[in-house]
């Protein structure tokens, strides 16, 4: 028998935690739930999980994460209800400044599940997945 329920938020340290807001906000319809000023830190929400968005203290001097030497966050994934929501999100996604698209959405082998991945404002490594 486990011992949780599941993730109650996830924690991400950015760049520019306006850009990174506004991202979630825009681009995928997220809440804003809170705003903690002297952290500084932005709450937001898609009604099932909530993600903090901290302020790295000095951007410039932060050390990007780089998924193949980094320990920590490798990426983390949003399902998506259905392929044409995935579809319309890649849209949306690729016209976006803010947003690097790895890859366009394609099947994850044979399993019948498809995703996508891109990099989100705070270089951070958002896939999304309709399983």
């Amino acid at each position: 028998m486990t011992h949780t329920q599941g993730i109650h938020h996830l924690g991400l340290t950015v760049s520019d935690v306006k850009a990174a807001s506004t991202f979630f906000i825009e681009a995928l319809g997220f809440k804003q739930v809170k705003e903690v000023s002297a952290y500084p830190a932005i709450f937001v929400s898609d009604g099932t999980i909530m993600l903090t968005l901290w302020q790295a203290e000095d951007p410039a001097t932060a050390t990007p994460f780089d998924r193949k030497a980094n320990l920590g966050l490798h990426h983390f994934a949003l399902r998506v209800a259905e392929t044409t929501v995935l579809a319309e999100l890649h849209e949306q996604l690729v016209a976006r400044d803010d947003v690097t698209i790895e890859f366009a959405p394609e099947a994850l082998d044979d399993s019948g599940i498809e995703h996508m991945m891109c990099r989100i404002p705070g270089n951070i490594r958002l896939e999304l997945i309709k399983l």
